[in-house]
């Protein structure tokens, strides 16, 4: 099967994987743990325990409030020591739930064994209300509630999903990693989401730079029907879901739509395995594979984290801050954000840690647009940047919408490639917030 890949923009960041070889290992729980009750796009969960409760791993700390939200448990045994705002990787005050850890005793339901259950005993509906009781999100970044993804809209069918495997981001191994050394749970993981939409194929993208991971899960897809490999052409951002279904498919999702409008689901390894542990195993999503990494940190690493472990202890595995660092990142160098506090939380969204050295945090001097066309050239939404960002700057919301900034995945490719080192993606993002915030607002009246 050859390579495939998209075919508007792109572009090619040095890979940096210097963290692929690194086997998973788990981070020993830390003696505190902050829970934010909004690890998920969509409404906060509401909190369910009181200052001086005592709660076992696994048990339901907030509950999900209306459609969009999802459910939020303990990630470790210990003693509520309070209920506080905390400051996020975004630099966002959210409530959270702070934990003094002790042991770690599970919740008597929830299956802790190494066995392998292949066998998929629950009906559609079930497996769905075990997903959202689980409170497992989308952890390809988006952190979307699978359980709402499961729930096809009326008079739309999925025909086909797509498991995300690319991992285009430079630095990040998280994903790699897990294809390798989970691919069995991988695997069921993928039959729980076909029988949970009613499809009969699934294809798992993988960027060709990831050839073991290629090798064993195409060996894998001959013991299950209907999964198959599809290797892809390095490029960024080629995990972005509306980029991976035109490489795949050939389909492109009109905008402003979901991939189901093309009869196509989209969700990210990592997502696949949760939903096994979720729907095999009754556990909750507590924990995630991490990546800690960069050309100055001294032990780059993947580390299986619980939720509400700070930063700090990822840090301090992988050799602790270097000298010659100039900027903490969470996520990876083309999409993440520089981080205000180390001691802010992983949380279900957290794919990443990246410690910059100096030279690699230094940004350009800004200068003026030379109209160039390159942010336009390989911006893989064909979008224009650098109109958007002038817009941005003018405040001029109703032609920043009808330029459809709200397409944009602000993958970064446009700042990337700019000669004049403007910031278009911070433009575009705040541009975003506001533009969402005025169409939310004209949808309620």
């Amino acid at each position: 099967m050859g390579l495939k890949t998209f075919v508007m923009g792109g572009v090619h960041p040095p890979e940096q994987k210097i963290s692929a070889a690194e086997a998973i290992l788990t981070l020993p729980l830390p003696k505190t743990i902050t829970v934010p009750v909004s690890q998920h796009l969509g409404s906060p969960a509401a909190v369910l325990v009181k200052r001086g409760d005592l709660v076992k791993t696994g048990q339901l700390l907030a509950k999900a409030t209306g459609f969009i939200s999802a459910n939020i448990h303990s990630p470790a045994t210990g003693k509520v020591a309070k209920i506080d705002v905390v400051m996020d990787q975004s630099g966002y005050k959210r409530t959270s739930v702070i934990i003094e850890t002790t042991d770690d005793e599970w919740m008597e339901d929830i299956d802790t064994s190494s066995d392998l259950l292949r066998e998929v005993t629950l009906s559609k509906k079930e497996i769905i209300d075990r997903i959202h009781n689980m409170g497992v999100v989308g952890l390809g970044g988006a952190t979307f509630p699978v359980y709402v993804k499961m729930m096809v809209p009326e008079g739309k069918k999925a025909e086909l999903l797509l498991i995300n495997g690319v991992e285009c981001e430079p630095y990040l191994t998280s994903d790699h990693r897990l294809m390798i050394e989970r691919s069995d749970e991988l695997m069921v993981g993928i039959t729980i989401l076909m029988r949970a939409l009613v499809v009969e194929k699934a294809i798992i993208g993988i960027e060709n730079n990831k050839p073991d991971a290629i090798e064993k899960l195409s060996a894998l897809c001959q013991k299950y029907p209907g999964i198959s490999v599809q290797a892809l052409k390095v490029k960024y951002p080629q995990g972005g879901e509306k980029q991976l279904i035109k490489a795949v498919t050939g389909r492109e999702v009109p905008s402003g739509k979901l991939p189901i409008e093309v009869g196509c689901v989209v969700d990210n390894v990592g997502t696949a395995v949760a939903l096994y542990e979720a729907v095999q195993k009754n556990k909750p999503l507590i924990e995630r594979i991490v990546t800690i990494t960069g050309k100055a940190a001294k032990r780059p690493g993947n580390y299986l984290v619980r939720m509400g472990t700070p930063i700090r202890a990822l840090i301090e595995a992988a050799g602790g801050l270097p000298e010659n660092l100039g900027k903490v990142v969470g996520g990876g160098p083309m999409m993440g954000k520089a981080l205000m506090d180390v001691e802010a939380p992983i949380v279900k969204g957290s794919s990443g840690v990246l410690l910059m050295t100096d030279e690699e945090a230094h940004r350009v001097a800004v200068r003026n647009c030379i109209r160039c066309a390159r942010c336009t050239t390989v911006c893989p939404m064909g979008l224009e940047p650098y109109l958007l960002a002038q817009l941005v700057t003018h405040e001029n919301w109703d032609k920043a919408e009808d330029n459809r900034i709200m397409d944009c995945i602000e993958c970064g490719s446009c700042h990337y490639t700019c000669p004049s080192g403007r910031p278009l993606l911070d433009y575009i993002r705040l541009g975003k917030t506001k533009v969402g915030t005025i169409i939310r607002t004209r949808g309620k009246k």
